[in-house]
């Protein structure tokens, strides 16, 4: 009785298995895409800063930002595109290291710094002031290089923006 039983159950799996769709494998993620880069150069008074920056031009782009990295090297940054200029405002909350937030108006000068802003927090920064873009650089970098409000910021066009 044991063995017809075993017999049935199997049958019956069978005929499912054999009865159901084939299914499609499952579609490779897509390779992450590459950032596009671009020269930014800060004139102070203390002279040039060159800093090699990842563009965030998109709404996804933008909202992912530089959320989740471990590190950020000295030379290195993001500079947000916004499509005009307005009162910008970010928070910090998956950014896990201290950032400057550098807010650029259309003219291609500082309009004003966010210092060390702390990473992991909800709090809202911004300086008050419209800006076109911001450029984020490692924590302190602003101070080091004596960037202040007012400094010319160079670089060339945007690609993909007009």
């Amino acid at each position: 009785m044991r063995a017809a039983w075993l017999v049935f159950a199997l049958l019956a799996c069978e005929r499912t298995a054999l009865s159901s769709p084939p299914t499609r494998p499952a579609a490779a993620p897509s390779a992450p895409k590459e950032a596009a880069r671009l020269q930014v150069v800060i004139q102070s008074s203390s002279g040039a800063s060159v800093v090699q920056a990842e563009i965030a031009r998109d709404g996804a782009e933008r909202e992912r930002g530089l959320m989740f990295r471990r590190s950020l090297g000295a030379d290195e940054g993001m500079l947000f595109v916004f499509p005009e200029s307005s009162e910008q405002r970010f928070w910090m909350k998956n950014t896990l290291v201290p950032l400057d937030m550098v807010f650029i108006g259309e003219d291609h000068r500082i309009v004003g710094i966010v210092e060390n802003a702390e990473p992991r927090t909800l709090t809202p920064r911004t300086v008050g002031a419209p800006s076109r873009y911001v450029l984020e650089v490692a924590g302190g970098t602003a101070f080091a290089r004596g960037w202040r409000r007012g400094d010319r910021v160079a670089f060339d066009e945007v690609p993909g923006v007009r």
